[in-house]
């Protein structure tokens, strides 16, 4: 793997090859995230300090791009080495607050110009994604709150960052499988059920209409789970009702109640979004699975891809 910084005027700088990496790739929320340690022999012309973006190859290909959040260097009993660390370009959009405005109706078009493109991010795929009426930032919002309401609430696709960088706003891709049966090496499995944080009834209340809203989990309440939540919906916009809907808290609930954590001896296994097929003899937990994160690492111990499962269908 070969790594590369970058000034804030464009000068790149090659890494000395790292003794120890590690990647952390999400759905987009939380940030994507990387972590090197190199040898330091104290010849590097570049300033650390001016380090401000990051990216890496792999084989020839990008498999990563993000911000430098820091870097230390260390001499000590094990030698001289330094450690560089950061974000994905989710960053750049998490570290800057928006300025609170109303929209009488914002399309795509206004969300990417006035929240996304000023911070240097590109733009890849994106969906066909509808006009919304009464569109409102709130004061404090993250800009990446601002798009993360636009395209998940409104549109149902989930905004998140490829390997160069670039901002994906499609919906995830359900017509490829990865299949993890006997014929692939796994060195650790986990499979993880968890109640607390579960709900097992919501009931929206909307004092505005005049109505209320009960929103049952039967499978959780099939379990014995009793946990309710009730929600009173803001004088808002459409889609920002969606977020207080019965359906969508008791789906956002139960995204952690049931993941499953393979291991596999080999790097970039399967990333985000994928379908994973796990066929694996004795274990009883196979089946269908999305890949909610994916931790790709190499060490003294070797090389890893650590995967994060969820079903398929869970709301991420």
């Amino acid at each position: 793997m070969t790594g590369y910084v970058f000034t804030a005027q464009g000068q790149s700088v090659q890494l000395p090859a790292p003794v120890e990496w590690r990647f952390q790739y999400t759905s987009g929320v939380p940030c994507d995230s990387f972590r090197l340690r190199c040898i330091w022999e104290g010849k590097n012309a570049a300033r650390p300090a001016e380090w401000a973006s990051f990216q890496a190859l792999e084989g020839g290909e990008v498999v990563f791009t993000g911000v430098v959040d820091e870097c230390e260097t260390v001499r000590g009993a094990e030698g001289s080495y330094f450690e560089v660390s950061g974000r994905g370009m989710a960053a750049r959009l998490l570290d800057n607050e928006a300025l609170s405005q109303d929209y009488e109706v914002a399309t795509l078009a206004d969300i990417l110009r006035d929240h996304v493109t000023p911070y240097g991010v590109q733009v890849g795929e994106q969906a066909a994604m509808g006009p919304v009426s009464r569109f409102s930032v709130a004061a404090g919002s993250s800009e990446w709150a601002v798009l993360y309401e636009f395209a998940r609430y409104c549109n149902g696709v989930c905004p998140r960052f490829d390997q160069l960088g670039r901002l994906i706003l499609t919906p995830w891709d359900s017509g490829r499988e990865i299949a993890l049966d006997a014929g692939v090496p796994v060195t650790r499995m986990v499979c993880r059920d968890r109640r607390y944080g579960v709900l097992s009834q919501v009931v929206v209340r909307d004092r505005h209409q005049n109505w209320t809203e009960t929103v049952d989990n039967t499978g959780f309440q099939a379990l014995g789970g009793l946990r309710r939540q009730v929600v009173t919906m803001p004088g808002k916009g459409q889609y920002q009702a969606m977020r207080y809907s019965g359906r969508f808290q008791l789906e956002q609930s139960a995204a952690e109640q049931l993941r499953l954590e393979v291991e596999v001896p080999k790097l970039f296994f399967a990333k985000p979004g994928d379908l994973v097929r796990l066929t694996q003899p004795g274990w009883g937990r196979n089946g269908t699975y999305r890949v909610a994160e994916a931790q790709v690492s190499q060490d003294a111990q070797g090389a890893r891809t650590l995967l994060d499962l969820a079903p398929p269908d869970i709301t991420l």
